[in-house]
């Protein structure tokens, strides 16, 4: 089911994306880059480096990377690329209107 405001959202790849704990873990995290990525090199304010959620996670690159991809596509985070490394951001603005949607329909 599509949903259309002013952010699109797929309300069912938003809540297959919400039934990993995984992914539920990286939402978590980048809620508070601060906190729980500190030690990043580059500025947490383009996002937070593949690399850094992998080492988080304990789990493979490719595991990772298959999150991370399932969450984008759901459009709850952003990616983007800088050099060689991808940055990750929760999409705060689709969050809040799929927090509203659900507050409304049940």
């Amino acid at each position: 089911m599509t949903i259309h405001t002013d952010t699109a959202m797929d309300i069912d790849a938003i809540i297959k994306a919400l039934a990993h704990p995984v992914r539920r873990d990286i939402l978590d995290w980048l809620k508070e880059p601060e906190r729980h990525f500190a030690e990043q090199d580059h500025p947490l304010e383009i996002g937070v480096c593949a690399g850094k959620i992998f080492l988080r996670t304990g789990l493979s690159q490719s595991t990772v990377s298959a999150h991370l991809t399932t969450l984008q596509r759901a459009g709850l985070v952003t990616s983007r690329k800088v050099g060689q490394w991808h940055f990750f951001k929760r999409n705060e603005e689709l969050i809040q209107a799929f927090v509203a949607h659900l507050g409304q329909q049940l």
